[in-house]
């Protein structure tokens, strides 16, 4: 995973990296140069039985460009007349004056999805080379990739949420963890687990304006809502978010929560006390028992997320990654193959998900956006020791199949965190209600972020 500011932190896809993070949106391009009346050209792949150039790609430095990395060479196996310049950029300080001056352009970037559509004008449209395989990629991976009809990523990862709980501490408690269902039996467990243990924040209440959002669209994607609809239109002041935001106001109010950013060392301090056993977070939570927990590491186990009602979905995204191809980058249609075989190919994506030299057990922060990689019964990574041996792949990947599909995420979504994100926490703090915080930031964002763009 990557770094960005403090208050920007986001792990948003693949594996992690102690201290590493993504961040998750980016800024939009105007594109008054003239090039949006290309936008929705459509990539055509190479013809040649034995295609042949150098590709220049764009990674960020980490655990996964040295993934990425390492799989160059099978890749060769099947092209061996295309060169990988494979180079670490800080893609969120370069990538956007790259695009506009049109110099250097690289064939293919690692993006955030919620940075795809403000790149759009820029980039080439890849329904037509994504065809063979968008009936068996995850919908929600499609649906954040497209703007108006076309396709602009190949989807990456899969980030699908788990409730991630304390087996040991809850058992110890008397409370079965197994049977929550539903947040309501959620809240229920965490009375439960206050009772036992006095003084205690059972579940974890987000600190972190920019994180705050993005789980709650986590949260909002099981209800099938985002904070954007298809046509880019704010749909934020809805049943929808009133109810996820009762639930957490509830959490607080009741003091059910222990109140922290994401892995901080108060964070870390309350999960390692055992004040702290029920984290509803991203798959890439599970780089804290095996990195971080130490005295809590093996007492840690996932289920997929409680729904919202009885038989709801109990999976919802939060974050992901996927590729790019600018179409100023001179060898574009090469870079697809690159991508394809990485995605799509199994020797390419076992490559990546299966045991390596940078992850011995395989890659288990994320799960692949391709369904035939994401077999239930033919795992990519292994248990994970530090969970106890939990077979986190097959529990992944259920989650992953009940996630709803989603919508193109708008290019303000990493400006309304000055006001939504800003605003839960504000509510967190007691300050305002549910419906001021949803009221409040719908006028804000529409005002301040949508019309003026």
């Amino acid at each position: 995973m990557r770094r960005t500011p403090r208050h920007r932190l986001v792990l948003a896809t693949g594996a992690l990296s102690a201290g590493l993070v993504l961040a998750a949106c980016g800024p939009s391009i105007d594109g008054g140069d003239g090039k949006e009346e290309n936008a929705g050209d459509a990539l055509q792949a190479p013809s040649e039985d034995s295609p042949s150039g150098e590709i220049t790609i764009w990674n960020r430095s980490g655990d996964l460009y040295n993934v990425f990395d390492a799989a160059i060479d099978d890749f060769n196996e099947v092209y061996p007349d295309i060169e990988v310049d494979h180079q670490t950029v800080d893609i969120d300080a370069k990538l956007q004056n790259t695009l506009i001056t049109g110099s250097d352009v690289p064939d293919g970037v690692f993006l955030d999805d919620a940075k795809v559509g403000g790149y759009a004008d820029y980039l080439w449209d890849l329904r037509e080379v994504l065809d063979p395989y968008l009936e068996d990629i995850a919908p929600q991976k499609v649906d954040v990739n497209s703007l108006d009809g076309s396709i602009y990523g190949v989807p990456f990862d899969l980030n699908p949420g788990l409730l991630f709980y304390n087996d040991a501490a809850l058992s110890e408690a008397g409370v079965d963890a197994t049977s929550i269902e539903t947040y309501d039996d959620l809240l229920d467990a965490a009375r439960e687990y206050q009772e036992a243990e006095p003084g205690s924040g059972p579940i974890h209440l987000e600190q972190s304006a920019f994180l705050g959002q993005l789980q709650l669209e986590m949260f909002a994607g099981q209800l099938a809502t985002s904070l954007a609809d298809a046509d880019g239109e704010l749909r934020l002041d809805t049943p929808e978010y009133l109810r996820i935001l009762e639930w957490l106001d509830t959490v607080r109010s009741e003091g059910l929560g222990t109140r922290a950013e994401y892995l901080s060392p108060s964070d870390v301090g309350a999960l390692e006390a055992t004040d702290q056993v029920f984290y509803p977070w991203a798959i890439w939570f599970n780089f804290a028992p095996q990195q971080q927990l130490t005295e809590t590491r093996g007492d840690w186990r996932a289920m997929p997320l409680p729904a919202w009602e009885e038989g709801g979905a109990r999976g919802g995204a939060m974050g992901g990654s996927s590729f790019v191809l600018p179409k100023d980058g001179e060898n574009a249609d090469l870079a697809w193959l690159f991508y394809e075989f990485l995605m799509y190919d199994e020797a390419g994506y076992t490559a990546v998900y299966g045991p390596n030299d940078i992850y011995p057990d395989g890659l288990n922060t994320s799960i692949p956006a391709y369904e035939p990689a994401a077999d239930p019964d033919d795992p990519l990574f292994g248990p994970i020791e530090a969970m106890g041996g939990q077979d986190l792949w097959s529990t992944a990947v259920e989650a992953g199949e009940e996630i709803p599909g989603g919508a193109p995420i708008p290019a303000w979504w990493d400006g309304a965190v000055d006001y939504l994100g800003v605003n839960i926490q504000r509510m967190l703090d007691g300050d305002m209600t549910p419906e001021e915080v949803l009221a409040q930031s719908s006028e804000d964002i529409q005002e301040n972020l949508i019309d003026r763009q």
